[in-house]
């Protein structure tokens, strides 16, 4: 899976909330200030070239959908984080967090009574 630039993953963001969605609706999302319309169309062309988005025709425009879901995209992500930046260790990325961040102790059992229980 490719990874994709802030403007793009600004605008699979909104896609994946919205989940089928025109341009214009798009751009309602999008944080001021708003990209010019062409900005967001030759984005989006660029999300269906690179396999994130496909669209349905609705009258003379696109309905764009995702086809890449979020969870997906976010395990990749994640996983090219801890890669590039601690080894490939899990360990060390939250050995960072609760060190540089200032990490409740409460937030880290949360975690590991999740990751117990899906394990």
């Amino acid at each position: 899976m490719k990874q994709l630039t802030k403007a793009e993953e600004e605008i699979m963001q909104a896609l994946w909330l919205l989940e089928k969605a025109n341009v214009k609706s798009i751009i309602e999302l999008l944080p001021e200030p708003k990209p010019a319309y062409n900005t967001v169309s030759t984005i989006v062309r660029i999300l269906e070239s690179k396999g994130f988005v496909d669209y349905e025709k609705q009258g003379k425009g696109h309905l764009y959908f995702p086809i890449v879901k979020k969870e997906a995209y976010s395990n990749q992500s994640i996983n090219k984080l801890v890669d590039n930046y601690f080894q490939g260790s899990f360990k060390s990325m939250v050995s960072f967090f609760v060190e540089k961040n200032d990490v409740d102790v409460k937030d880290i059992e949360t975690l590991l009574n999740e990751i117990n229980k899906n394990n």
